[in-house]
């Protein structure tokens, strides 16, 4: 009767439960924030990739 008491009143288990729970929340965080970030950032170094196009274009040949 002892044992079970115990295992009732362990409440280990369940902290890393919880503890896990809190890690996966916070990496579909990170995955939502990559993937709204992902399109800017694209957008964002296509436009940096133009500009040193152009501008090494625009140097002469030495």
């Amino acid at each position: 009767m002892n044992t079970v008491a115990n295992f009732v009143n362990d409440e280990s288990g369940a902290t890393a439960i919880e503890y896990g729970l809190i890690a996966a929340l916070i990496a579909v965080g990170i995955i939502a924030a990559a993937t709204a970030l992902g399109g800017s950032l694209s957008g964002l170094f296509s436009a940096i990739s133009t500009q040193l196009g152009t501008a090494t274009e625009n140097i002469p040949d030495a």
